[in-house]
């Protein structure tokens, strides 16, 4: 019979661990948590030191029950769940639940879920962690006091359904904010102007860049100047005046960080960012291998540590000089830090054994999971290899009194790109044959002057979302996926190809929220809450006090947003169109996907329909009313009220002012009237047009 008791969190580690550890142990799981607060009420006792009040999450009596019956044998019981906050939280309500009191109990953590890990662990149990615990509890307190009492408002004032989230609704923010900042850009005109070049003997042509004249470096922002640096060149002799040798070096990337692995599998394997942490569980918790059984092949994927264990260093530079070579092996040294708190308890994650090469797995994977596995492996084998070395040529050409400019590379030594390239870095080698020299002669081909326009801040993917979430702060590895998941499935976002835009609700909701709820959305302040919340884990700050002082100017901010936002939506606008129904007047309700109109007479009269808001401008194509409309995924846009007989559609709002140069129509961004045909781009000042009407 089975002397020691090992519980888990996940069922699919159970097999895994259980192969490792032989007949004394038993070994079973949790399934996730087993209490936590309440979903009926608040649960948080504010009356009285802020104490959460726990229960038996519905459903878990069987497991618990189970769990119990096994605690009464065994004469030691070890908690195994996940080392991280939550996990040590997990460890800890299991310790209550389960009566351990007057038990043998002992805490054990493991990176990776391999026989040495696990063993290894068993040799150094610990106590649980408090410190951990309480920056877990700290976090759940605050989450459930955000939701628990903005919720309700939204539900109140726009519709039932919605949430609010002290994670989430900043990530609305920021996503709501660099939309503005779109909506609001005016491109600027710039030209470039290249010279195609051939050296004496070469067939190939070379191309070089416009630099300036012989005193400054110049921009071209308009065709007049281009006009006269061609004129000024015209019949000109083109002679190479400065050649600059170098080396570049490309050094090699960290290891997977949680926030790092989301944001290249989003790139390059279009994952999102919940996919790619469901399948990097399964790689971690066990995948069946022919001949070895169920093994973890990666190690922890919750960490934002960089940090790699002295022995997989020793592993990787052994499997290097192996497969590679001495010279491609890298010299290990500190490990990077990016300043901030990280859990660094924790390594990188990293493939578990180097030797399970992914090609060897590939028949025993499916696809998604081995295209990650391959991810992982290829970054972390790379992370531990010598730079990439480049040769680097820069060349200075002179034509009268204007400087072109040529630069070219070629790798010499490829390092840890003969394993790993960053989708950023699939570069082409810029490289020309044939000697140049200071004083050589170059005869002129052409000339390409270019006209382009400066560029909108590029719409959030969820990869560019992640790594502003990690840089401004906000959030842990953990938090990432579900906060995304969570703002797409209440329709506050709307995902097209890889960008996420904001929906009209999520317009609506992240309006209220920095009306009523301003220092809950505000970037620093979530920030600075979660380093509030790393002094709790190191045990400098208690995290009561935390609570305490949050709570109260939440609770008087919801009083006021009750009592103020109350004035301004208290009835339903009404529209013009009338119910062919019934004959009342419809008015305007919020659905999920934004507004609709319904008839007032429900439920007698269920007559709905969509709306589409005039805007007072007619159709340039066929006279008939401009409406504001949106795509199928909750993206705004503007089209005739007569689609699909009229094809018109444009993302701006348009002005109903003509475009002098062309007759297009002007469309509104920010205080300008832009030209919506982008080869005229003509740009006047709203406010004067706006006067002068």
């Amino acid at each position: 019979m089975a002397k020691y008791l090992v519980i888990v969190e996940s069922p699919a580690k159970v097999k895994t661990i259980k192969k490792f550890l032989g007949a004394n142990y038993e070994v079973m799981a949790s399934q996730g948590h087993v209490r936590d607060l309440p979903k009926s009420q608040l649960g948080i006792d504010v009356e009285h030191d802020y104490e959460p009040k726990y229960i038996t999450i519905r459903g878990k009596g069987d497991i618990l029950a189970g769990l119990r019956r096994e605690v009464k044998k065994a004469e030691k019981i070890y908690l195994a769940t996940d080392p991280d906050r939550e996990g040590e939280a997990i460890s800890w309500h299991l310790y209550f639940a389960l009566k351990l009191e007057n038990k043998k109990v002992y805490r054990i953590t493991f990176n990776e879920i391999t026989k040495n890990a696990v063993k290894e662990s068993l040799k150094n149990p610990r106590e649980i962690n408090m410190n951990l615990v309480d920056a877990q509890q700290a976090r759940r307190v605050l989450d459930r006091m955000v939701g628990y009492r903005i919720s309700p408002l939204l539900w109140a004032k726009i519709k039932r359904g919605l949430s609010a989230g002290r994670v989430q609704s900043v990530a609305l923010r920021i996503i709501c904010d660099r939309e503005e900042e779109i909506n609001a850009f005016i491109p600027e005109e710039y030209w470039t102007l290249d010279v195609n070049l051939k050296i004496k003997g070469e067939k190939k042509p070379i191309k070089a860049k416009y630099y300036g004249t012989v005193t400054e470096k110049k921009a071209l922002t308009c065709k007049t100047q281009v006009d006269n640096v061609l004129a000024d060149i015209e019949g000109a002799d083109y002679r190479v005046i400065d050649v600059k040798k170098g080396e570049r070096v490309k050094k090699a990337p960290t290891p997977f960080t949680t926030s790092t692995l989301q944001q290249e599998a989003s790139k390059v394997l279009n994952f999102s960012t919940q996919k790619t942490m469901r399948l990097a569980q399964q790689l971690y918790e066990g995948v069946d291998i022919k001949g070895e059984g169920t093994v973890g092949l990666i190690t922890y994927l919750r960490t934002d540590s960089t940090r790699v264990s002295e022995e997989a260093q020793n592993i990787a530079k052994e499997f290097i000089f192996a497969h590679y070579g001495e010279e491609y092996a890298a010299v290990f040294g500190e490990s990077k830090k990016n300043g901030k708190k990280i859990q660094d308890a924790h390594e990188a994650i990293r493939p578990t054994d180097l030797n399970r090469v992914p090609a060897g797995l590939k028949e025993q994977l499916p696809r998604d999971l081995f295209r990650l596995y391959q991810l992982i492996w290829k970054r972390f084998t790379a992370s531990c290899m010598q730079a990439a070395r480049y040769e680097t040529t820069s060349v200075r050409i002179q034509a009268k009194e204007q400087i072109f400019t040529m630069a070219a590379s070629k790798r010499v030594f490829d390092g840890f790109m003969s394993v790993y390239v960053q989708e950023e870095e699939r570069e082409e080698e810029n490289v020309f044959s044939g000697e140049l020299d200071a004083g050589s002669e170059l005869e002129h081909i052409s000339s390409e002057p270019k006209q382009h326009f400066t560029q909108p801040p590029a719409h959030y993917t969820e990869a560019s979302l992640v790594r502003a979430l990690e840089e401004l702060g906000i959030g842990r590895p953990s938090t990432y996926a579900p906060t995304i998941t969570t703002i797409l499935a209440r329709h506050y976002i709307a995902k097209e190809n890889k960008n996420l835009y904001v929906t009209e609700l999520g317009e609506i909701v992240n309006n209220m929220m920095k009306e009523a709820f301003p220092t809950i959305v505000d970037v620093n302040f979530t920030a600075n809450m979660e380093a509030l919340l790393d002094g709790v884990e190191e045990g400098t700050v208690k995290w009561k006090i935390i609570v305490e002082n949050f709570y109260p100017d939440l609770e008087e901010a919801v009083k006021n947003a009750e009592k103020d936002l109350a004035e301004v939506t208290i009835a339903d606008e009404v529209s013009e169109e009338v119910c062919e129904m019934c004959g009342r007047q419809m008015v305007i309700k919020y659905g999920p996907h934004g507004r609709f109109l319904a008839c007032p007479g429900f439920p007698e009269c269920r007559n709905t329909k969509p709306y589409f808001e005039k805007i007072g401008i007619s159709c340039p194509k066929c006279g008939k009313d401009i409406v504001l409309k949106k795509t199928k995924k909750g993206r705004k846009y503007f089209g005739c009220i007569n689609n699909p007989e009229c094809d018109f559609m444009v993302w701006q709002k348009p002005s109903g002012v003509s475009c002098p140069e062309c007759n297009s129509m002007l469309l509104e961004k920010g205080n300008k009237l832009v030209c919506m045909n982008e080869q005229c781009g003509h740009v006047e000042n709203r406010k004067m047009v706006e006067k002068d009407g």
